[in-house]
């Protein structure tokens, strides 16, 4: 069943609430395929892997319904996009004997391969210095609860693998009962000072000036009427049951307010000789 099927039956005649999360660490890696020794990141988180973080601030097992979480509606928004890291593995045995192979025996233990290998080689990709909003809109009671949850949660959270441990806040702010889309475009621009002091010195100096007060960003939501099909909503994360729903995504600009001042608004006062009070700044 297509997973926009299930959120229409989960949230159909209840009251509407939304949690928006800053989705931000030096390390985030949503995998949407992995092939033996490939392991690849998405550009920008999954469903499963926030439905993941979710279930784990909520304490659910790997074997418990999450058919409730499922339902709920996405979006996701691009504030810093990060740059791609490739993670080069080797694996070995630390006795130097040969790598065993999927195969087993007869008793149930792992062949040795054949020709001997002894060392294995994967490639796992990470987003470095990414920043995401993502806000997961459905029924009221189900998402205070899980609000509740993202700021004392059961597990540890990670932003797609269990090494990703994201900065806080997590959460911003407290529930909110309007659209998804008006508050992925209003919530102010969550790009690290780095980020945001390049953004304002090129919209103050560059040949074509433009305001430094707002930006345009990438975002994706849940639509049964968008133009795009992703294959990333989970059935299940019990290991013996793994398998993925399809959605489908609306991809968007929304234009952003970034929370900057001009750099005149920030340069402190001349002295009334003209030169510069290192004072200033202190009210003195």
């Amino acid at each position: 069943m297509p997973a926009d099927h299930i959120r229409a039956r989960a949230t159909a005649g209840e009251d509407q609430a939304v949690l928006v999360l800053r989705l931000a660490a030096p390390l985030q890696s949503w995998g949407d395929r992995s092939a033996f020794n490939r392991r690849d990141t998405s550009p920008r988180p999954t469903k499963s892997g926030v439905i993941g973080l979710l279930a784990a601030a909520a304490g659910r097992s790997r074997e418990s319904d999450i058919t409730d979480l499922v339902g709920l509606r996405l979006g996701v928004r691009v504030d810093q996009p990060g740059t791609l890291l490739r993670d080069y593995h080797t694996v070995s045995d630390y006795r130097s004997r040969p790598l065993p192979q999927a195969g087993v025996n007869a008793k149930g233990v792992q062949k040795p391969t054949s020709p001997a290998k002894d060392t294995h080689v994967t490639h796992r990709y990470y987003l470095q210095d990414a920043v995401f909003v993502a806000a997961v809109q459905g029924p009221a009671d189900l998402v205070t609860t899980l609000a509740e949850a993202i700021r004392r949660p059961a597990f540890p959270l990670a932003l797609g693998r269990r090494s990703c441990v994201p900065t806080q806040p997590i959460a911003l702010g407290a529930v909110r009962d309007t659209s998804l889309e008006d508050i992925l475009a209003e919530e102010p621009w969550q790009a690290g000072d780095t980020v945001k002091n390049a953004y304002r010195r090129r919209a103050e100096r560059g040949p074509e000036p433009f305001s430094p007060h707002r930006i345009d960003l990438a975002a994706t939501f849940d639509d049964p009427a968008g133009e795009d099909m992703l294959q990333d909503v989970p059935r299940s994360f019990a290991p013996r049951q793994r398998g993925f729903l399809t959605r489908r995504i609306r991809h968007t600009w929304l234009n952003v307010p970034t929370g900057l001042r001009s750099s005149a608004a920030t340069t402190p006062p001349a002295t009334a000789a003209g030169g510069h009070d290192p004072f200033a700044l202190l009210g003195w």
